[in-house]
């Protein structure tokens, strides 16, 4: 594999997602189709919402335009732009970066979901997946969770008091909206949302970690409990090999790369922050599956633990993040730069932007802005951090 130009990869992703404004379609946005919209039958049929969805996401080819899907702000995108943002502002504080933080800042304060306990953020779009039905801007965890960390890091730098305010409430709606599923020892995981009772493992520990982030201005002991009722019941479902499925239905038996990537992110952040190394074992075997399932000899991230295509962008992001907030960036330096070598020349086009998925035949090169571009620009935040420190 020929040297790769990380730096000139950066540059290009970079003025791609500034020249579109950090507006974009996802893969699931299907249903903001004005088209579709206008056809009630098929709006308000489960069965056509969620193949209207899977259609959109699918296709190599991408339709938004002729259905009438607009390009749009993403609030959890623009909370990997934000975190990516402050993470440049640190090494070199210039005032670009710091306009684009308050610009980033201010939009995502303007884009929360009202009416819950507390601050909480959602998707852009209807979402309807097997589980759950879930109208635009529902909030959920996950989105809620990438956004408080987002707003924290921008706390830091602009010492804003509107921010801190919003930062505040945020664990009300965590602790309070979110529906819980308890173990027999009691332990429990948090919904997705608070429409749905799944039980999503990297959900409930996306809420976890959230809390323990945010004790740092909460000082509230009994959030480090809360979390750890969280880590103790997913790390309960973990397997002997140090997997996780995605979650407890029985179609979501599947063991993947990036969600697996989070898992560990949270239970490392939990034990950080609470100073509660109980779960260490646990850690250790899930960062050894991770490390030793998930990526080939020639830098290629798969997607589940059993087959390589599709090579979802997402993988490989999640991967330079998960070994930055695990403290082991520095341990496989070699592999990340293998990893993110491959990623750039096979998925990285001339205009800049990332490909949604590598396939073994069609590949689906579509320029997702939150999926793809976001999550990109997040990694390499922590990628410049690293190299750099």
């Amino acid at each position: 594999m020929s040297k790769v130009d990380f730096n000139k990869s950066f540059k290009k992703l970079k003025n791609f997602c500034e020249k579109e404004n950090f507006k974009g379609w996802d893969p699931y946005d299907g249903l903001n189709s004005r088209f579709f919209q206008k056809l009630p039958f098929f709006k308000n049929s489960r069965f056509f919402r969620l193949a209207w969805i899977q259609f959109f996401k699918r296709s190599p080819l991408n339709f938004r335009k002729l259905a009438g899907v607009p390009k749009e702000h993403n609030p959890k995108g623009l909370a990997l732009f934000l975190t990516g943002y402050c993470n440049l502002y640190h090494l070199d504080p210039q005032k670009e970066y710091l306009n684009y933080i308050q610009e980033l800042t201010q939009l995502i304060l303007k884009k929360q979901t009202l009416g819950y306990s507390g601050a909480c953020w959602g998707y852009n779009f209807d979402w309807q997946a097997r589980a759950f039905f879930q109208p635009k801007n529902t909030p959920t965890v996950v989105a809620t969770s990438f956004v408080t960390e987002a707003l924290i890091k921008s706390y830091k730098i602009t010492k804003s008091q509107e921010v801190l305010k919003v930062l505040l409430s945020v664990s009300n709606f965590i602790k309070e909206d979110l529906n819980k599923t308890y173990d027999q020892n009691k332990n429990f995981t948090l919904s997705y949302s608070p429409l749905d009772h799944t039980q999503v493992f990297n959900a409930g520990l996306l809420g976890a970690k959230t809390l323990c982030l945010l004790n740092e201005f909460t000082k509230d002991e009994e959030d480090l409990d809360f979390s750890k009722n969280i880590v103790q019941y997913v790390c309960e479902k973990q397997n002997e090999d140090g997997s996780w499925a995605y979650g407890t239905l029985p179609y979501h038996q599947w063991i993947d790369n990036f969600h697996t990537g989070y898992n560990l992110e949270c239970i490392y952040i939990y034990q950080n922050v609470s100073g509660d190394k109980s779960f260490q074992n646990h850690l250790n075997l899930g960062i050894e599956y991770y490390l030793k399932t998930f990526f080939t000899p020639e830098g290629i991230s798969k997607y589940y633990s059993n087959k390589t295509y599709p090579v979802d962008i997402h993988a490989p992001a999640q991967f330079i993040v998960t070994l930055s907030k695990l403290d082991i960036f520095k341990k496989h330096e070699i592999m990340v730069k293998k990893v993110l070598g491959w990623t750039v020349q096979n998925m990285q086009s001339k205009k800049g932007f990332f490909y949604y998925q590598k396939r073994k035949r069609i590949s689906s090169k579509i320029p997702y802005m939150r999926w793809a571009q976001a999550w990109m620009f997040y990694a390499y935040s922590y990628y410049i951090l690293n190299i750099n420190e």
